[in-house]
């Protein structure tokens, strides 16, 4: 198994008095592909704002290499090397293409993601690179979201519900991309709730279920009656 960059250990997250997560543990190596699955309301943005620090949780139930980050900043995450393309893309409305990419490299970190790169990865951004970014498609818009993160040059990039409200071929298109940022040996989490998509582009599978680990295996090796099992819990 390949090296240990993140270990989870025994993670519960609140909102206020409401417990949202119990006892989650969560293992990511290092190049790996992780897809998380579970309906709505099982708990998979909040584990997701926990790793980034949006979420207070305990110090020690999060390890970035052996390093305790629970609860850390949100900014002192990024520049340890964890980004997130969050749900709903939140995007500056007021700023441009090139400007919300521009606010990813906050951090600078060092590595191959820049605004070529970016521009590489998706053209249309490119040739849209002056106008608003809420002027663009909700797949454009996007692909702003996941170059604005890769703009941080992160170790591990997490993607939080990256196809919610797409059409089938621009969800396509998304996902086309990934190999060409996992080329280099980034890590990737991918937040699903699409069983197929997250089955195809990961290695192992994660599927929660009211703020639970639910299951946990390779993404070849669980069926779908496992998963559907685990998902819904019947």
């Amino acid at each position: 198994m390949s090296t240990a960059l993140v270990e989870v250990s025994n993670l519960n997250a609140f909102y206020g008095d409401a417990q949202v997560l119990f006892d989650v543990n969560f293992r990511l190596g290092e190049g790996e592909t992780i897809g998380i699955l579970g309906a709505n309301g099982a708990g998979k943005s909040t584990f997701m704002k926990s790793l980034t620090g949006l979420v207070k949780v305990d110090t020690n139930s999060i390890r970035l290499r052996g390093e305790a980050i629970g609860g850390n900043a949100a900014g002192e995450i990024v520049r340890k090397g964890i980004a997130m393309v969050p749900e709903g893309r939140r995007l500056f409305p007021s700023m441009s293409v090139e400007e919300n990419l521009l606010m990813g490299g906050f951090a600078k970190r060092k590595g191959k993601w820049n605004l070529q790169e970016i521009y590489k990865l998706f053209p249309i951004l490119k040739e849209k690179r002056n106008q608003p970014s809420t002027s663009l498609s909700g797949g454009q818009q996007q692909q702003v979201a996941i170059g604005r993160a890769l703009m941080s040059n992160p170790d591990i990039l997490l993607c939080d519900e990256i196809s919610l409200g797409l059409a089938p071929v621009v969800i396509k298109d998304i996902y086309d991309s990934l190999p060409s940022i996992t080329a280099d040996g980034m890590t990737v989490v991918v937040v699903e709730q699409d069983v197929n998509l997250a089955q195809r582009c990961s290695q192992r599978l994660y599927c929660f279920q009211e703020g639970r680990v639910a299951l946990e295996g390779k993404s070849s090796e669980l069926s779908r009656d496992q998963i559907s099992e685990a998902y819904f819990g019947i």
